[in-house]
């Protein structure tokens, strides 16, 4: 991905410095591969808003708490993202901490247990929403 990606015809560069991506995406890329784009549009946003230091600020605490997290694995971590954002009813990003959650080490049976978890906690909206992501998950596996 290039340091000049363009979020809504701005250069993040511009306000954020060449290195943005890998300075502020960091834990992004490694837990996702990528920073997602509503991330990009959200630092585009404030950037626009002329407080790029707010960025800075929420990605390094953000960092740092992922960082010094006592789980420490972001199998884990993802897992539970991932049931937070069930109960929430947040689909897209559920989808993609499930699919992070997989990039490091989950299991179907880790991500079924998430979604059962999901049900005591929230219900039937929470245990659909994690069933059709797990039926999602399953169809890019593959028969």
């Amino acid at each position: 991905m290039s340091s000049h990606i363009t979020v809504e015809g701005e250069t993040l560069s511009g306000a954020y410095g060449p290195d943005w991506e890998t300075r502020l995406g960091r834990t992004y890329l490694q837990m996702c591969g990528e920073v997602p784009s509503h991330v990009r549009e959200r630092w585009a946003v404030i950037a626009r808003a002329g407080h790029p230091e707010i960025t800075e600020a929420v990605e390094a605490l953000r960092a740092e708490l992922i960082a010094r997290n006592p789980l420490r694995d972001w199998r884990v971590q993802q897992l539970v993202q991932f049931g937070q954002l069930l109960v929430l009813g947040h689909e897209g990003p559920a989808r993609l901490h499930a699919r992070a959650a997989i990039g490091h080490g989950a299991t179907l049976d880790d991500i079924l247990g998430v979604v059962v978890t999901a049900y005591v906690t929230a219900g039937v909206a929470a245990f659909s929403l994690g069933v059709k992501l797990i039926g999602e998950l399953q169809a890019s596996w593959g028969p």
